[in-house]
C-alpha cells in the first residue's frame, strides 16, 4: 500500500495566499471554489475562512464583535464537520441551484 506523505505548507505560499485574499473578489472566488468541491473536506472550509479573516485583519482590521462571530462559527463548524453547510450546498445542487459568493 502506498503511503501518503504530507507536504509542509511553505511560509511563502501562505503569505502569498493571505496577500491575494485581501482582494475581496479573490476571497469570494476562493470560498466559492471550496464550497463547490465534489468531495468536500470540512477542514478546507474552516481553513479558507481563517485565511480570509487573517487577510481582512491585515487589510483593515476587524472589530472585536466580528472576531467573536468568527470564533463562534469556527466552533460550530468544528463540532459539526461543516455538515450543515455542505448538506445545504448539496440540496441546492439537487434543486438546480448553485452557491455563489459575491460582493455586497
Amino acid at each position: 500500500m502506498k503511503e501518503l506523505t504530507k507536504v509542509p505548507t511553505s511560509d511563502r505560499y501562505d503569505e502569498y495566499l493571505i496577500e491575494s485574499l485581501k482582494d475581496p473578489e479573490e476571497a469570494a472566488g476562493f470560498l466559492e471554489a471550496i464550497l463547490e468541491e465534489e468531495e468536500p473536506e470540512a477542514e478546507l472550509l474552516r481553513n479558507a475562512l481563517r485565511k480570509i479573516i487573517e487577510a481582512r485583519c491585515r487589510l483593515n482590521g476587524l472589530s472585536e464583535n466580528d472576531k467573536l462571530l468568527h470564533g463562534r462559527l469556527d466552533k460550530m463548524l468544528t463540532e459539526s464537520g461543516c455538515a450543515e453547510i455542505y448538506a445545504f450546498v448539496e440540496l441546492l445542487d439537487v434543486l438546480g441551484f448553485k452557491v455563489a459568493i459575491g460582493l455586497k
